[in-house]
């Protein structure tokens, strides 16, 4: 994948010990960028945290274990991905660019040449997003997500396959107000879908398209199904 890179973080000091070459090309900076500097210093600030609580060593599934020809799907399922912005440069009149990707992390145990020993770290496949309307487009009938709420319509969780459509990362959403997000005359909408779900007691129902607005200020317009 021309669009994806490995980078293994050490779990105790959090600098990076290997990064593959496509790191260079895809961040579009030189390879050296990366030596003796922590992982962390290329993430957005909003996403630092969201990367501590994904890395935590005792949720990780081991490398070695999901990539022996036996290992079941469960077995490499304790963590799962997760998103963050990364950056490796300025653009835009010097200003520092970030972009998103897909993280899948791992924990694995390799060799420090700086002490010698062995020491844990995490093994992190990153993959580029692109957005969902850009070539290759996803289909229309593949553009479907899930989301949460909380009873005062607060966003609890989001699908990842939200992210290409709406622009926005799970952690940019979650604790967010929906209403926020919709079109200023749809909002009178989520009234009537509240009642409505209180009314049908857990079953799903079908409802009125609404607008959301993406990160980039565009509208969509969404066939949504409601359930509780």
């Amino acid at each position: 994948n021309a669009d994806m890179f490995a980078v293994a973080v050490s779990l105790i000091t959090g600098k990076i010990l290997y990064i593959s070459d496509q790191a260079a090309s895809i961040l579009r900076c030189k390879r050296g960028y990366f030596k003796n500097a922590k992982f962390v210093e290329f993430l957005a600030p909003q996403d630092v945290s969201v990367f501590y609580t994904s890395t935590t060593p005792y949720r990780l599934p081991s490398w070695n274990i999901c990539n022996r020809a036996e290992s079941s799907t469960q077995d490499c399922m304790e963590e799962k991905s997760f998103f963050c912005r990364i950056s490796a440069g300025k653009e835009r009149e010097n200003e520092i660019c970030y972009h998103p990707f897909r993280m899948t992390p791992y924990l694995i145990k390799v060799q420090d040449p700086e002490i010698a020993e062995d020491q844990l770290c995490c093994v992190l496949l990153a993959e580029k997003v692109h957005s969902g309307y850009e070539a290759p487009r996803i289909p229309p009938d593949k553009r479907i997500f899930t989301t949460t709420h909380t009873p005062t319509c607060l966003f609890q969780d989001v699908d990842e396959r939200a992210v290409p459509l709406l622009g926005y990362l799970p952690q940019d959403l979650i604790g967010t107000p929906v209403l926020v997000h919709l079109h200023p005359n749809d909002r009178p909408l989520m009234l009537a879908i509240h009642k409505k779900i209180l009314q049908y007691g857990g079953q799903p129902f079908d409802y009125s398209p609404i607008r959301f607005c993406t990160r980039n200020g565009d509208y969509i317009t969404m066939d949504t199904s409601w359930s509780s």
